[in-house]
């Protein structure tokens, strides 16, 4: 049996188990670490308690340890792998377990108790090689992960940079795979779709002109997806291109709202934090405010919205985001800095990719996006590529060579 280690019910992740068990081919179950996102849970970047609409515990094989389940991660240290699961790894029937990274205590023990084991370990995980450490820490945080990577069998990629990362660390490419970073394309394409034609009715609930290129911004209001960049970046767009008029639609809530509301004039505003204010006329972009969407929810923005930008800064490793919106068909500018922006983004066109925090090539790329819409056709073949069945059949492939050794 496939044993697939997880902190917790991720929604990117439960298209990909639910693939898996659809097709058959791989006896496996899900372990989770932690009940968080299962009930109500507090996010604190959210700065509110968030449920996923979309069931992510059907339609696949799970468990949760019997002993207490943090509702929380809790951080690297609070997370471990636990008895129950250190026991059922020793008892014999497990072939294989897939860890997703090294960000908590737990997936270090799983690689190291199942490779003493004899259990095939394979990793899926989504760091990249944009940040280097440097002086004593660097040369510690090299030698531990080595460590960590001469016990792991198989590397799943979720991305180019992701895979420089392992060949980095002298991993052969005998142990890297494909696994890409994925959503549920499917039905992201289904959903807007589907909405479509209320994109007008939608544009109008929020405040959006008809005229208005609309860009979207759909996250967290946290530093590291750095809205203020955005903001100042549209502000410039409103002095330098008179040709159209620019709107910002924010999707999300955290610690920065106030300020980002503060910079803009509002129009709309779905929390009520701000009081729509016509007074304003060029000196600060038109936004539109629609709070937290949920998964059934946020393709009503993909489909309202002219363009996505991902502004964020390394510690954003992909930036699934972006796999939503181009599965719904929506173009997207996305910082350097991202990792998913050599995979998704670039290769439609370079000049949609702009280095992190520089303002003027932001505002330069959100404009040639408007002058230079990419085609549909060339959105949906790119995303193509990155889509659960790649990351399922590479699963299998990696399962049916162990079978054919038993």
């Amino acid at each position: 049996m496939l044993v697939i280690l997880a902190t917790h019910p991720i929604q990117y992740y439960i298209p990909i188990w639910q693939q898996l068990a659809l097709h058959g081919r791989v006896p496996f179950e899900v372990w989770y670490l932690t009940a968080h996102g299962v009930a109500p849970s507090l996010d604190r970047e959210f700065g509110r308690s968030v449920q996923w609409d979309l069931p992510t515990l059907e339609g696949y094989p799970y468990r949760f340890v019997p002993e207490p389940v943090p509702g929380h991660l809790g951080g690297f240290w609070a997370v471990g792998l636990g008895a129950d699961y250190c026991a059922r790894l020793a008892g014999g029937t497990i072939n294989a377990i897939l860890v997703p990274g090294w960000q908590v205590r737990a997936c270090w023990e799983a690689v190291y108790f199942a490779h003493r084991a004899g259990i095939q370990v394979w990793m899926r995980g989504d760091s990249n090689d944009f940040k280097v450490d440097q002086g004593l820490r660097r040369l510690g945080k090299r030698w531990l992960l080595h460590q960590l990577f001469s016990r792991v069998d198989h590397f799943l990629c979720v991305g180019e940079a992701n895979q420089r990362l392992y060949r980095g660390y002298g991993i052969g490419e005998g142990r890297l795979a494909s696994g890409p970073h994925c959503v549920d394309n499917a039905r992201f394409a289904t959903q807007a779709r589907e909405l479509r034609p209320q994109r007008q009715a939608l544009r109008r609930s929020w405040g959006i002109s008809e005229d208005a290129f609309c860009v979207l911004y759909a996250a967290k209001f946290i530093p590291k997806k750095r809205p203020f960049d955005l903001v100042a970046a549209v502000q410039q767009l409103s002095f330098i291109d008179k040709s159209r008029r620019y709107h910002l639609l924010f999707v999300g809530t955290g610690e920065l709202g106030a300020e980002v509301r503060r910079r803009c004039r509002v129009v709309f505003d779905a929390e009520g934090q701000s009081r729509p204010d016509q007074t304003q006329a060029t000196q600060v972009p038109v936004a539109s405010f629609t709070g937290f969407l949920n998964q059934s929810e946020i393709a009503r923005a993909y489909v309202a919205a002219d363009a996505l930008v991902l502004a964020s800064d390394t510690e954003e490793t992909w930036g699934l985001v972006v796999n939503e919106a181009m599965a719904s068909g929506l173009p997207c500018v996305v910082s350097a800095a991202c990792g998913c922006a050599e995979d998704l983004v670039a290769p439609l066109d370079p000049r949609l990719s702009y280095p992190c925090g520089d303002v003027e090539a932001l505002a330069a790329s959100i404009r040639w996006l408007a002058d230079h819409p990419p085609a549909a056709e060339a959105i949906t073949s790119r995303i193509a590529r990155y889509d659960v069945v790649a990351t399922v059949a590479t699963l299998e492939q990696l399962w049916a060579d162990i079978a054919e050794k038993c």
